[in-house]
């Protein structure tokens, strides 16, 4: 597998030459634009990985999914999605617009900014320290990393570029959508998008997902059956911006992605992905890692339609 893994990374590398780091959020442009790993976690707990495995990143939109899950764990179904919508907006990750024309004004899907904010605003906590912990020690049991912790020169990077989303987020206090403080959800939210992992720990995160809940290594369940299909199927409809169509064709298994370089995959019954790939798309996506994940779909027969 290894072996397959270093074809595909060295074949796909030069992609790195195409993309540009993000910079919109200052501190991220410090990445290495030609840093690039691909790790697999299989059913049997086999790790493979090749490349910057184990170089460090935040999270950023990959973290969607997770307090996804959460919240649906945390609350009934109907009531999250009372609050935010299942379907794919075909816009940009940031935009604001569909929450002033659309007719119920709610989030297009928990991926995009503006229903990640609804989500986060879900999690259930005596106190925001408290739901800090509890998200964070969910991050670490999903990826079997008691280490995984926020990265605050990132953290307070989103906080002082963030006005888009604390623009977004008004507007949905404003509507109904958003309970409570809303600067203490959008610091939540900077916090889930600030935390650091490697593609191991997407690979493991991802590997969760791919065995419907359950931990592979000792059997526990991490989250109900209902709620991993749901995570993963906004990962196929939404999970790559507005590429996800384009990257469904192609590639054909539930994937998200973030503007630190990361890409989280899951292949039900079978394995986690994690990419690692500063160098983006003009959508968003890792340039590089986009294209890894096709040719390794293409090899391993991995499409799921």
């Amino acid at each position: 597998m290894e072996k397959i893994l270093k074809e595909v990374l060295d074949t796909n590398r030069k992609y790195t030459n195409y993309g540009q780091v993000a910079s919109y959020i200052p501190e991220l442009k410090n990445a290495r634009r030609d840093d690039l790993g691909i790790c697999i976690v299989d059913k049997d707990n086999n790790i493979y990985k090749v490349g910057n495995c184990n170089t460090k990143f935040t999270i950023q939109s990959v973290s969607k999914t997770i307090v996804l899950a959460m919240a649906l764990m945390d609350n009934e179904w109907t009531h999250v999605f009372s609050k935010v919508g299942m379907e794919p907006s075909g816009d940009p990750f940031n935009s604001i617009m569909k929450l002033e024309t659309n007719d119920t004004k709610k989030p297009c899907n928990p991926m995009i900014n503006a229903g990640a904010i609804v989500t986060t605003s879900l999690i259930k906590g005596s106190s925001f320290a408290d739901k800090e912990e509890r998200m964070l020690n969910f991050f670490r049991r999903l990826a079997k990393n008691d280490n995984i912790g926020i990265n605050y020169d990132v953290y307070k990077s989103e906080k002082m570029s963030g006005d888009r989303n604390r623009a977004m987020a008004y507007l949905l206090k404003n509507d109904g959508f958003i309970q409570g403080n809303v600067e203490e959800v959008l610091d939540l939210y900077f916090k889930q998008c600030s935390i650091e992992i490697d593609a191991v720990d997407l690979a493991r995160i991802g590997m969760n997902l791919a065995s419907y809940g359950i931990d592979i290594e000792n059997g526990e369940r991490v989250m109900s059956e209902r709620v991993s299909r749901m995570v993963k199927t906004f990962m196929m409809t939404c999970g790559m911006y507005d590429a996800s169509g384009e990257f469904a064709i192609k590639v054909g298994i539930p994937a998200k992605s973030g503007v630190g370089g990361g890409i989280m995959a899951s292949v039900p019954n079978r394995m986690g992905i994690g990419v690692y790939g500063p160098a983006l798309d003009k959508k968003g996506n890792s340039i590089a890692g986009v294209k890894m994940l096709e040719d390794l779909s293409h090899r391993l027969n991995l499409n799921i339609f």
